[in-house]
C-alpha cells in the first residue's frame, strides 16, 4: 500500500531468534494487533533473520488489508487543488465533506425536482487520477477524465446521466405513487422492480428497463392460479396494443383490463395479509409471495415458512426442486 515502517529487532545474548523482542511504532502495533501469536510463531519457525523479514511483510500485508485505511497526510498541493474546485463548483452543492478532505459528497437536482447525490472518494494523486464516484443509479456510472479535469466535469457528467434516466424515474414515480406497491418497502433510485398489489393476495412484479423504460417490461404475477392464470392470458392476447408513448401504469391497467388498487381509496392492510404461519408480513424483508391454490382459502404464505412447514409434514411429497404437501390453513 506504499506505506514505510520501521522496525527494531532487539536478539538476546545468545543470537536466538525465537526470544527476540520486536519494538515499533504505535501505528504499526496498532494494525499488527491481533497478529502477536502468528509473529511469534513465525519467530520460533524462522530459521533466519532474512527469512522472518519476508514472513512479517506477508503478514503485514494481511493485516494492512484488514484494517480500516489509516489517515494518510497529502501533499498540499492536493488541498489547494481540491478547495480552488469547490469553489469553483459552488459550496452550494457540496452536502458533506468529511474532516479528511477524502470523501466529498455534491446535490443536484434533477428537472423534476428529485434530489440525488454523488459521493467521491478522492485519492491522493487527484487531480491527476480521477476519485471514485458512488451514485444510486440503476445502470453504472462511468466518469470520462483527462488529467486537467476537475470536480466541475464530474458533476456536468452526473447531471447529464440525472436527465437520461429521467424517463426510468417518471415511470417508477408514477407507479409507486398511484398504486399499493408491495415490495419493496423504500425503493432506492436503483431500484428496477415493483410488487404492485392488484387485489386480495394478487401482485405483480414488474421489473422495468432503465435503458428503455417505455418498452413492455417483465411481469411476473404471483398469486392462486384462479386468481393469476386470466391476467397471465390477458397479459399474452393485448402485448401488441403495448404503447411506448404510454407510461407504463397506464399500458399496465390497459393490458390487464384492470384498475390497481388506489392509494386514495383502500388502505395497505385491505389486501396485504400476515402470512398464516409466521403471523407477520415482512420476514427478512420479503412479503407473503406463496397463496394457497383454492378459491375458498386463498391464504398467503412466505416462502421460507411455508417450505420448512411442508418438509416437515409426514404427507408431503418433494419433486426435484418443488415441494406439494397441504395448505397449513384449509388441508387442501
Amino acid at each position: 500500500k506504499g506505506r514505510d515502517f520501521h522496525i527494531r529487532i532487539l536478539l538476546p545474548v545468545d543470537l536466538q531468534l525465537k526470544n527476540a523482542r520486536i519494538e515499533c511504532s504505535w501505528r504499526l502495533k496498532k494494525i499488527l494487533h491481533g497478529y502477536q501469536h502468528i509473529l511469534k510463531q513465525r519467530l520460533h519457525s524462522c530459521p533466519d533473520l532474512v527469512s522472518f523479514m519476508v514472513e512479517l511483510k506477508t503478514v503485514l500485508e494481511i493485516a494492512l488489508k484488514n484494517t480500516q485505511d489509516l489517515h494518510i497526510p497529502r501533499p498540499p498541493e492536493y488541498y489547494s487543488c481540491l478547495v480552488r474546485d469547490l469553489e469553483i463548483l459552488g459550496w452550494n452543492k457540496v452536502a458533506y465533506v468529511d474532516t479528511g478532505l477524502t470523501t466529498v459528497k455534491l446535490k443536484a437536482e434533477d428537472s423534476c425536482g428529485r434530489q440525488h447525490l454523488i459521493t467521491l472518494k478522492l485519492n491522493a494523486k487527484y487531480p491527476t487520477e480521477p476519485p471514485d464516484c458512488l451514485v444510486d443509479f440503476p445502470i453504472p456510472f462511468a466518469v470520462s477524465w483527462m488529467p486537467q479535469n476537475s470536480l466541475i466535469d464530474i458533476y456536468n457528467q452526473f447531471l447529464a446521466a440525472l436527465e437520461s434516466l429521467k424517463e426510468f424515474w417518471d415511470a417508477l414515480d408514477e407507479i409507486d405513487g398511484k398504486t399499493w406497491v408491495l415490495e419493496p418497502e423504500n425503493p432506492t433510485r436503483s431500484a428496477t422492480t415493483r410488487r404492485i398489489a392488484i387485489g386480495n393476495n394478487v401482485s405483480v412484479n414488474v421489473e422495468v428497463d432503465p435503458r428503455h423504460p417505455n418498452m413492455l417490461p417483465e411481469c411476473y404475477f404471483l398469486g392462486a392460479d384462479h386468481a393469476v392464470n386470466p391476467l397471465r392470458t390477458k397479459l399474452n392476447n393485448n402485448m401488441h396494443l403495448w404503447d411506448p408513448e404510454n407510461s407504463v401504469l397506464q399500458n399496465l391497467r390497459e393490458l390487464l383490463e384492470i384498475d390497481f388498487p388506489s392509494r386514495a381509496v383502500l388502505e395497505k392492510s385491505d389486501f396485504a395479509k400476515d402470512c398464516g404461519i409466521c403471523y407477520a408480513y415482512r420476514l427478512d424483508g420479503s412479503a407473503p409471495d406463496q397463496v394457497c391454490g383454492d378459491p375458498r382459502c386463498g391464504q398467503p404464505f412466505h416462502q421460507a415458512c411455508l417450505y420448512e412447514w411442508l418438509q416437515g409434514l409426514p404427507t408431503s411429497r418433494q419433486s426435484f426442486n418443488v415441494i406439494f404437501g397441504e395448505c397449513p390453513y384449509c388441508n387442501k
